[in-house]
């Protein structure tokens, strides 16, 4: 029996070896790379939005094909609206309010998404101011704002007016999210703008907060408060806090996303969250529901990302998300087959001499 028993051992090892390793492929890999960010909104009026253009000078040297966004999709948003009892308040705080521009376009979220498909479709290499405002009107009555703002950014100032689908009510929008000091729309519509894009990628997904659905979320959040009160979380937000308080200039800020992506302080914000949630001994497991969440997200918004390349093997991806998602983006990309993870360090990285 021993040796059927070694000749057992060694299949199970080939098959354990084969289901880890990427297989080869033809071409160049597909390339990520993840940015962690702080929800800029959140931080103090100190920090001068445009303090974010070295970054965005780094960041366009790397010349993405493709930038990935967390936000949702207005195919997403229709969704959670279509199911109220399932996804209770959800679209009311992560969607905008498209109602402005169904009135101005006469277009519904479904018909605009298709109407975005087909301009782009038929997008010609010159477009004119009017094409350009006639599509921004179509992304925003889709509720993508961001894209909205990418086509009103490629627009000159002169042009950025009502007209061809646009009413003053979406011009107001627009210029307000033109105004905010939003990572969705200061890095990744204005970069889009700056390196040709037509358009930004919305891969969040809250289709996992069903698990957090009526009363049992409610619990789960009390819970997970007294999880986040740990010394080591404190620990983490009082440097996270120093950090921030020191940011008076575009250098400054950029030492921040540098600090903010290292590997290690990736791992050390997974360590307070996720980790501590995993030892939760609670009777009802609220650690581990929360984590079930927080997993399920983040394979939904990573599966997106690799939708948005999907169409063009070898492309180059960035991906601007919170920092909390960036150590568990990065495990989760490296398991594809033909992506490849790429480092920030480099981008992020001081000049050198």
């Amino acid at each position: 029996m021993k040796p059927f028993a070694g000749l057992a051992a060694l299949l199970l090892a080939l098959l354990a070896s084969s289901a880890v390793a990427a297989p080869p492929f033809a071409g160049e890999p597909t390339r990520v790379m993840v940015l962690g960010t702080p929800h800029l909104e959140r931080l103090p009026k100190s920090v001068d939005p445009k303090f974010v253009g070295l970054l965005l000078d780094r960041l366009a040297a790397t010349k993405p094909d493709f930038i990935a966004i967390e936000g949702l999709s207005g195919e997403q948003c229709d969704l959670l609206r279509r199911h109220p009892a399932r996804y209770p308040d959800v679209a009311k705080q992560y969607c905008p309010d498209t109602s402005a521009a169904e009135k101005a376009t006469g277009l519904s979220v479904p018909a605009a998404i298709a109407a975005c498909e087909k301009t782009l479709a038929a997008w010609p290499a010159a477009p004119t101011p009017a094409q350009r405002r006639a599509l921004a009107g179509q992304f925003a009555a889709a509720g993508e704002r961001p894209s909205a703002l990418v086509q009103w950014l490629r627009l000159p100032p002169e042009e950025r007016r009502a007209g061809d689908g646009l009413d003053a009510a979406v011009v107001a929008e627009l210029e307000k999210a033109r105004g905010r000091f939003n990572e969705s729309y200061v890095i990744g519509a204005a970069l889009a703008a700056r390196l040709g894009h037509e358009r930004v990628f919305p891969v969040d997904d809250h289709t996992s907060d069903s698990l957090q659905a009526g009363a049992a979320g409610e619990a789960m959040g009390k819970a997970m408060e007294a999880i986040w009160k740990s010394p080591a979380a404190g620990k983490l937000r009082v440097e996270d806090d120093g950090r921030i308080a020191t940011i008076r200039s575009g250098e400054d800020l950029l030492a921040y996303y540098r600090w903010t992506n290292e590997p290690a302080t990736g791992q050390a914000f997974a360590a307070i969250d996720q980790d501590a949630a995993l030892l939760d001994a609670s009777p009802e497991g609220y650690g581990r529901q929360y984590v079930a969440w927080w997993e399920t997200r983040n394979l939904r918004m990573v599966a997106n990302i690799r939708a948005v390349a999907g169409g063009k093997p070898g492309a180059r991806v960035l991906a601007i998300v919170g920092n909390s998602h960036k150590a568990v983006y990065e495990r989760y990309l490296g398991m594809m087959n033909d992506v490849r993870v790429e480092s920030t360090e480099e981008v992020l990285g001081e000049r050198k001499k």
